[in-house]
């Protein structure tokens, strides 16, 4: 091969044609472009993370608490049971604070006597801290009750018997207990840069669940799994476009 022929050769490995150079450049820019987009979705998602201010279902289960699957209007607890009730901000049912009093049914119920034709059923009611409180409001003091009722009531009735009044939104959701709070019902409180507001569908259960059980469809907590593994798959088709055009040249 002459001395010309060489340098042309090496001129062709080293460099690609016009069309596939510029291909390579349009993937390039792509995938910065598509890793930009990214990091802004999944960053918002972050920022956007928050939680419901809400009243909390739980029923007392031996010496702890068990967060309650049914709201408190579907709910009829047996005699001699514990209910409790807790006012708190938290994200879902995994984080959500519980009661701060033990469940004894023994202690609560201890003055109030059986009596027939009836049921009793002790009642744990914390209103929280005052860092969970809305703007311009003090939580009252937590306290106990021993609700004697029907032995057919549900938890919400043996609620309202003891802590009048109730404030409920148009699907059953306990919105205040004794009045407190005074506004509000199950709001989302914003996280950084996030300044506005989303009522969740939550019924004194978690923020997700609706007063009967039902899921809601939507979350609020930031990008979803699908827009994220659609970008992550976008991503790679652009590394593999890069990958098959070099093996090309």
């Amino acid at each position: 091969m002459s001395r010309t022929e060489s340098r042309a050769a090496a001129v062709r490995r080293t460099h690609a044609p016009a069309p596939l150079r510029k291909l390579r450049h349009s993937v390039s820019a792509l995938l910065v472009t598509l890793l930009a987009a990214s990091a802004v979705l999944l960053g918002a998602g972050g920022a956007e993370a928050a939680g419901y201010r809400y009243w909390s279902f739980w029923e007392g289960s031996g010496t702890g608490w068990a967060y309650a699957t049914q709201g408190p209007s579907i709910v009829r607890p047996d005699d001699g049971t514990v209910q409790g009730f807790r006012f708190a901000v938290s994200e879902d049912s995994s984080d959500a604070d519980r009661p701060r009093r033990a469940p004894d049914f023994g202690a609560i119920c201890a003055d109030t006597p059986a009596k027939g034709g009836t049921k009793r059923v002790a009642l744990v009611i914390d209103p929280g801290t005052p860092e969970d409180a809305p703007d311009g409001e003090q939580p009252p003091a937590l306290r106990t009750a021993c609700a004697q009722v029907a032995p057919d009531a549900s938890s919400a009735e043996a609620l309202a018997s003891v802590a009048k009044p109730l404030r409920y939104d148009s699907s059953a959701m306990i919105c205040a207990i004794s009045g407190y709070p005074k506004t509000g019902c199950g709001e989302q409180v914003p996280g950084d840069g996030d300044g506005g507001t989303k009522e969740s569908k939550g019924s004194g259960e978690k923020p997700s669940p609706s007063a009967d059980g039902d899921e809601d469809s939507g979350s609020g907590g930031g990008p979803s799994v699908g827009l994220v593994v659609g970008i992550a798959a976008v991503l790679l088709l652009g590394v593999a476009a890069v990958f098959q055009a070099r093996r090309r040249r």
